[in-house]
């Protein structure tokens, strides 16, 4: 009932949406006899505040066309390379015309990012991914919004997340892959790699997992606080409700995106108040660069997809009430998810010295729960000063992370694959 509402609000405003957009424009295009009449600056202000706080936002575009690689400028081409009903498995395929730039692509090591189904779509990860392009080949997980899929897909769990995760790395080939998971899929991501190696099966040469909940018992956070001060009858009598009639989906059980975005504004909601007064504040100074740099942030941060109800009510019960992982008493359709048995991948782990949605410690239990990766394999790396987006986006990502990820995932490109076989001739 909650979600026709909220479609049926929707659909009032939005011709008042349009017409502040339109108004925005009146008062502001240079050609518009209206933008240099007294006060137009703040009528064009007025307008573009209210047009953007009533407006729908869609799935942005990776926009990705050029990168800088091996010191000359390549053309990227993003693809799909495999389809499931809930998610795509998207290549960025780099091109040059450059003989020795080519000859340096090739060499370049393959990496999966394995993004979050957490609310937002997977180009929340756009500087992740823009910055691995730089000396990678790149894979990225693109998770389909739910109200998307229609019923008879069934429904998606936790443990078909785990499933698509397998056969991405299967497809891409392992022996010679590198995953990233940042935030939520570091639970999921090390209980599939877990699951291949105890099944004798290729694992990645390395994994890096950044800011995930791995124990949420450690450092807890208002993120965890919440999973673990309701019982999980709450969370299904008031969070998740059925897509209307308007998308393919019709029936299915979600998570609403809408309701996950008023989660996220109400974890810091002076923040978001701030950053809209100095946006209004720039429109009125006639600061375009600041206010483009706002608009481009909350293209992003606003747009939002829903999550099949199975999924995220297996998540908050298995990671968040149960801890299930660390306590190594998860089972993944009668198999237990046992990290100890990874021994061919290198492991490294980063967290923010500041992060309030995974605190410190959570992604670093990952090294005591791979005992099985020699120490000289593994790393934990704290950055300080950092929040939680801080250390996959931004200055400090590019700066500070990303050359210490590049470096590990060289350092363990080739040797790893070589020990593979050693390794399984020691097994009985």
């Amino acid at each position: 009932m909650l979600y026709a509402l909220h479609e049926m609000q929707r659909a009032l405003m939005s011709p008042y949406t349009y017409l502040a957009e339109a108004g925005s424009r009146i008062f502001s295009e240079p050609g518009s006899l209206y933008a240099h009449l007294p006060g137009a600056s703040r009528m064009a202000a007025d307008y573009e505040l209210a047009y953007r706080i009533g407006k729908d936002y869609e799935k942005p575009e990776f926009g990705l066309t050029q990168v800088p690689a091996h010191g000359t400028e390549v053309a990227v081409l993003q693809r799909t390379v495999k389809e499931t009903p809930f998610c795509k498995l998207l290549r960025f395929k780099r091109f040059s015309d450059d003989a020795a730039c080519i000859s340096a692509l090739k060499d370049d090591p393959t990496v999966l990012v394995v993004a979050p189904l957490s609310g937002h779509h997977s180009t929340l990860l756009r500087d992740t991914v823009r910055t691995l392009l730089h000396d990678h080949k790149v894979y990225i997980t693109d998770w389909v919004d739910a109200r998307m899929v229609p019923t008879s897909e069934g429904t998606f769990s936790l443990a078909d997340y785990i499933d698509t995760v397998q056969d991405f790395i299967r497809h891409i080939g392992a022996r010679n892959l590198h995953v990233i998971s940042v935030c939520q899929p570091t639970v999921p991501v090390m209980a599939a790699v877990s699951l291949m190696a105890s099944a004798g099966e290729d694992t990645p040469l390395s994994l890096t997992m950044m800011g995930g909940p791995i124990d949420p018992r450690r450092s807890p956070t208002q993120v965890n606080s919440l999973a673990t001060t309701k019982p999980l009858y709450w969370f299904k009598n008031n969070v998740i409700h059925e897509v209307p009639p308007n998308y393919p989906g019709h029936g299915r059980k979600v998570y609403p995106g809408f309701l996950q975005h008023a989660g996220f504004i109400a974890m810091n909601p002076g923040r978001h108040f701030q950053s809209h007064w100095d946006f209004y504040k720039d429109l009125l100074r006639g600061d375009m660069e600041d206010a483009e740099s706002h608009r481009r942030f909350y293209d992003e941060y606003n747009a939002v997809l829903d999550m099949d109800a199975a999924f995220y009510l297996d998540t908050i019960e298995i990671v968040f009430q149960k801890h299930l992982l660390p306590k190594g008493e998860w089972h993944v359709r009668d198999r237990r998810v046992a990290p100890e048995d990874i021994r061919s991948s290198a492991l490294l782990t980063i967290e923010g010295e500041l992060d309030d949605i995974s605190g410190l410690g959570q992604t670093e239990a990952a090294q005591d729960l791979c005992s099985g990766i020699p120490a000289a394999r593994k790393q934990h790396l704290v950055v300080e000063g950092a929040g939680h987006y801080g250390i996959f986006s931004g200055r400090r990502w590019r700066e500070t992370v990303y050359p210490q990820v590049r470096d590990f995932i060289r350092a363990h490109n080739a040797p790893v694959a070589a020990s593979r076989s050693r390794e399984r001739k020691k097994t009985p």
